[in-house]
């Protein structure tokens, strides 16, 4: 894969990359954030808080749908829709090359693609000054350290940190939906 085309991926999609499905929907999350179309709930939820305005890609789209009804992290994922676009987004990823179904994990180009855009951007060491796009970006690379440096208040209040969540997945990297998912532990 050239550098142009990890130019091209989505944070949401480096996420998935990086972290499996809780990665991905937590960047989705963050998307909306920025747009002030979901805010933290009671006891570690999130739900919506106003439309989502602008061209945003299908996952977040349907994450932010699937907070019709408030939800923690692990309802969330279950919820039909965004378990589906999940599915969708690690076909695109696997489609991509990016991905491979068997061994489960990520292919020599998904890791170099991951290591080529650590190199291009660090871990920021404060959220002052960074765009929603950098924070973005930052935690679809580094996942909870990015979270908490950039984000904590909304990371601890909406459940995406803590026993209430976390962005590295609910077993190691666990990539799929249930009985069956693969994991990428020794990629």
């Amino acid at each position: 894969m050239d550098s142009n085309a990890t130019n091209r991926l989505a944070p949401h999609e480096i996420a998935f990359l990086r972290g499996g499905r809780r990665a991905a929907v937590t960047v989705a999350v963050l998307a909306l954030r920025a747009k002030d179309a979901v805010g933290p709930g009671r006891g570690g939820t999130m739900r919506t808080t106003g439309p989502a305005r602008g061209a945003l890609p299908h996952l977040t789209k349907t994450v932010h749908a699937a907070l019709y009804r408030p939800a923690g992290m692990r309802q969330l994922l279950d919820r039909e829709p965004v378990a589906r676009a999940l599915t969708d987004l690690r076909h695109e990823l696997t489609d991509a090359g990016l991905l491979r179904v068997f061994p489960p994990g990520r292919t020599r180009a998904g890791r170099q693609a991951l290591r080529d855009l650590r190199d291009r951007h660090p871990l920021p060491t404060a959220g002052k000054g960074l765009s929603a796009d950098d924070r973005l970006l930052a935690v679809a690379l580094y996942g909870d350290p990015a979270l908490t440096r950039l984000m904590p208040r909304f990371a601890r209040e909406a459940g995406l940190l803590g026993r209430g969540g976390t962005t590295e997945g609910e077993l190691p990297h666990s990539w799929g939906g249930g009985s069956g998912g693969f994991s990428c532990a020794s990629a």
